[in-house]
């Protein structure tokens, strides 16, 4: 069975995003080499990216025309999922558009892993994200910790998140802390 990964930047304090949704603390590290190159042995089993609106309308303006990045070329060849109620398409430059679903997130989510193929990755969509762990869908939690503090913003884990384990933690030279755990899944 497929599994889905939410793969998420957030802020030392635990923050994915400032109080009005801004990710200028990205910029708080100039290298991400060592996380893009551990990312392309992961986008090696994933064959789905999934995305909210806002995310998709924020990374689909960068990627399609981000030549020079490392993970570049893996990450335009991905098909993508778009859940939103106000989309009627999801173009993506001069690739293949994203697939634009309506309903359910959790049920479309449900239905993906059910099939045969690769992984499903989550990238930002934070509420998406926070539906899809409620509903206890989401397999691996990878967490991309870049070393500043924000203070206040918008949280992607919850008190309802459940328990989580440690599969592995990994620092870089930039600063950046990779950090992966398994989700506990709720008994059926």
């Amino acid at each position: 069975m497929r599994k889905l990964i939410v793969q998420e930047l957030v802020s030392v304090d635990g923050l994915a995003a400032g109080p009005n949704g801004e990710l200028d603390f990205f910029d708080a590290v100039s290298d991400y080499s060592g996380p893009d190159t551990d990312n392309l042995a992961i986008l090696d089993a994933v064959d789905t990216i999934l995305l909210g609106s806002v995310s998709y309308r924020m990374l689909s303006e960068y990627w399609p025309t981000a030549d020079g990045e490392m993970v570049a070329e893996r990450v335009n060849s991905i098909p993508k999922v778009v859940f939103s109620s106000t989309l009627a398409e999801a173009p993506w430059g001069r690739f293949g558009p994203a697939t634009v679903v309506a309903g359910s997130p959790a049920d479309e989510v449900r239905r993906l892993v059910s099939q045969p193929g690769g992984d499903l990755i989550l990238w930002g969509s934070l509420t998406l994200a926070r539906s899809l762990l409620s509903a206890g869908l989401v397999d691996t939690l990878h967490l991309l910790v870049i070393p500043v503090v924000i203070g206040r913003g918008r949280q992607l884990l919850t008190e309802d998140t459940g328990a989580l384990t440690l599969l592995e933690a990994k620092p870089y030279p930039s600063g950046i802390v990779s950090l992966r755990y398994a989700v506990a899944k709720a008994p059926d």
